[in-house]
Formats: structure tokens, C-alpha cells, sequence
């Protein structure tokens, strides 16, 4: 793998550093205040191509390999995890699978107003009742003539009061597991979905997060996404390249860790000199740099198999798993760092620890890394 960047991969780059200084930072503070993200920011990401990356030109995409998409993810990561989150599910869940696995149709249907920006996607897998579980969803949808109709409840769905179409897996058969799940593209203005914004979350507070509520939601069955029963591998292969994206974002947000402890540490005054230059102080900022730049390096080494065609769902676990648990120690030890001016929302300390602490958790537990991530080495299933 070559780690220099070419000079696309670097334009791109700087692309993102310098829209999350104009579009994002300035706005930071005020949105996880007010628990809302300006929805304004989703046509800004379109129009600047963040939307489309990977996705082919012929569908409105903008192209370019996941090492520049891991680029932009990263500096948004670094600028507001929430606004990373929306690119990482509309774009990373959501419309890449559409491009992998819908029909000419669905492809024409759908891409274009994903990568512009005019829609927004979600996507509709976790349950009230099983998170981890995604095999035994209990949402089932039922074959009538020609459509199907949904009932079920989904719940800590990213963007889902912004979406326009979700990506909904429900059970078709009564088939045991994972074998009886279906994928769908279900758009959220048809009669019977109703949506509930998740108000008072610990961390990435500006997100639109939401329980999405399905009451005998008719669909033609045109929406299904991939042939029938073949949802969970839909599900999975959405959320093998998912968690490089998470991985990048940690990274991004790692960075930010770093750089607001290093600023702080060289302007901060005790014992008649700058913190910096206490060996402690320097132990906190020297660990979040060894940090970010391993969980840089996994994240990479996906994009690349990825790019290259080679198998990468064990490396994306891997980098899941160090990058989200690296996050939250970096945000800890920058925390650390600010002293008590870290528990104040002016300084970015406090954001950063609430915002990396559910990296660990959503789209895939470090507990169930783990289990991927033995089970490649072991060969022996955990489930």
C-alpha cells in the first residue's frame, strides 16, 4: 500500500478541511445546544460532491476511491461528528448498497437525489428489541398480490426525520434467523410510516435521530432491495464498508482531540509556565497522537483492500474497533488536558468525549468486533 497521497486524494482533502472551517466550525457550539444540525448543510454537502463520493458519475455521483472518502469523512469526523454521521449513513449505508445491490431501476430511481443532496437516506434496521441481534428482527413485511405490507418499529435511526427513503429490512418467511429477512426502499411519505425525533441524547446531539414507527405500510414489491431472504447479507456487506467509515470519522474526531490539547497545552499557564511543559501533560497528548495515527493506518488499509477488490471485513472490524475505543480515549485524555474548562461547552473537550462515546457502540458493539474479529481467526462462531 502506498500511504502518499496522489493529488487528487489531496485536493480532496483540502476540500473538506476548508468546507468544514467555512460550512461547519463556526456552527459547532450552537447546534449541539439546540440539539439540530441547519438541515441547510445537506444541499452544501451535495453541491460540494461529499455526497456522491464512490458512486459512479452515470448516476450523479462523483466518483473517486474510499481512500478519498475515508478523507472526507475523517475532516468531517474532526469538524461535527453529527454531520459526519449524515454522509456516513446517506451515503455510506444507504446509497452505496443501493449502487451494489438495486436494479437498473432502483439505481435511477434513488442515486441521483442521494448524491445530490435532494434526498436524504436512513437505515432501518435496529429494533427496541434487538440491536446487536439484527438477525431476529421482529418488523415483518407480508406479501399481498403485488406490494407488501410492513408492520414493525425501528429505533436509533440516523437521519431518520430528515430521510426520504429508508433502507428497511423486515421479516418475509418465517424462516429461523437471519434466513427470513428481506431488504426494502421505503419511501418515508408513505401512508402508515410515522417518524418521532429522540430528543436528550449524551453526544452527537445536533443529529436527527429517530423511532421510526411502521403501521401496515404498503409497498409495491419493486421496493425489495436484492432478492427475497437475502436482507441480512444486504445488512452486513452495508455495514462491513459502514464501519470504515465510523473508523474515519474517529479518526477525524481524535484529531480534533489532539489539536485542541496541543493549542491548549502551549496557551495554558500553571506553576509559572505553559502546561505543556509538564512531562505528564505531554504523556496525555503523546498517547492521543500514537492513537490517531494507528487508527489512521487501519482505516486506510480498508479503504485499500476495498479499492483493490480483496476481502476486508475482518480489517474494517479491526479498524472499527480500535478507532472508536482510541476516540473515546483521545476526547478523555484532551478532557484531561482543558482541566476543569474541559466540562464547559465553549471548549471542545466535552463535546468530543459525548460524541466518540457511542462510536463504540452503534453499527456494531466493541463487544461484537470482538466476535467478528475472533470468529475470522478462530473459525469457530460465537452465536
Amino acid at each position: 500500500m502506498n500511504l502518499e497521497l496522489s493529488e487528487e486524494q489531496t485536493a480532496v482533502r483540502q476540500l473538506a478541511k476548508d468546507f468544514v472551517a467555512r460550512e461547519i466550525t463556526p456552527h459547532v457550539v450552537e447546534w449541539d445546544r439546540t440539539e439540530s444540525v441547519d438541515r441547510a448543510i445537506v444541499k452544501k454537502l451535495g453541491e460540494v460532491g461529499f455526497l456522491g463520493l464512490t458512486i459512479d458519475e452515470e448516476y450523479g455521483g462523483s466518483g473517486g476511491d474510499h481512500l478519498a472518502y475515508c478523507l472526507v469523512t475523517e475532516e468531517l469526523g474532526r469538524g461535527d461528528s453529527a454531520v459526519r454521521g449524515i454522509v456516513s449513513v446517506s451515503l455510506g449505508l444507504v446509497a452505496k448498497t443501493v449502487a451494489s445491490w438495486g436494479s437498473e431501476e432502483q439505481k435511477r430511481q434513488w442515486l441521483p437525489g442521494l448524491t445530490s443532496g435532494a434526498y436524504v437516506g436512513c437505515f432501518g434496521l435496529t429494533e427496541p428489541g434487538t440491536g446487536s441481534d439484527a438477525g431476529n428482527l421482529a418488523t415483518k413485511a407480508v406479501r399481498d398480490g403485488d406490494s407488501y405490507v410492513i408492520s414493525g418499529t425501528k429505533m436509533f435511526i440516523t437521519n431518520g426525520t430528515w430521510a426520504d427513503v429508508v433502507l428497511l429490512f423486515a421479516r418475509t418467511n418465517d424462516a429461523p434467523g437471519h434466513r427470513g429477512v428481506s431488504a426494502f426502499l421505503v419511501p418515508t411519505d408513505t401512508p402508515g410510516l410515522t417518524r418521532r425525533t429522540i430528543h436528550g441524547k449524551l453526544g452527537l446531539r445536533g443529529q436527527a435521530t429517530a423511532e421510526l414507527v411502521l403501521e401496515d405500510v404498503r409497498v409495491p414489491a419493486s421496493a425489495m432491495l436484492a432478492p427475497e431472504g437475502k436482507g441480512f447479507s444486504v445488512a452486513m456487506s452495508a455495514l462491513a464498508k459502514g464501519r470504515m467509515s465510523v473508523a474515519a470519522g474517529c479518526v477525524g474526531l481524535a484529531q480534533a482531540a489532539l489539536d485542541a490539547a496541543v493549542r491548549y497545552a502551549g496557551e495554558r499557564e500553571q506553576f509559572g509556565k505553559p502546561i505543556a511543559h509538564h512531562q505528564l501533560v505531554q504523556e496525555l497528548i503523546s498517547d492521543i497522537a500514537v492513537d490517531v495515527d494507528a487508527a489512521r493506518l487501519l482505516t486506510w488499509r480498508v479503504a485499500d483492500l476495498i479499492d483493490r477488490g480483496l476481502p476486508f471485513t475482518t480489517e474494517s472490524s479491526k479498524a472499527k474497533l480500535f478507532a472508536s475505543e482510541a476516540a473515546v480515549r483521545a476526547a478523555n485524555n484532551a478532557l484531561q488536558v482543558f482541566g476543569g474548562y474541559g466540562y464547559i461547552d465553549e471548549y471542545p473537550a466535552g463535546k468530543l468525549l459525548r460524541d466518540a462515546r457511542v462510536m463504540t457502540l452503534y453499527e456494531g458493539t466493541s463487544q461484537i468486533q470482538k466476535l467478528v474479529i475472533g470468529r475470522a481467526l478462530t473459525g469457530v462462531s460465537a452465536f
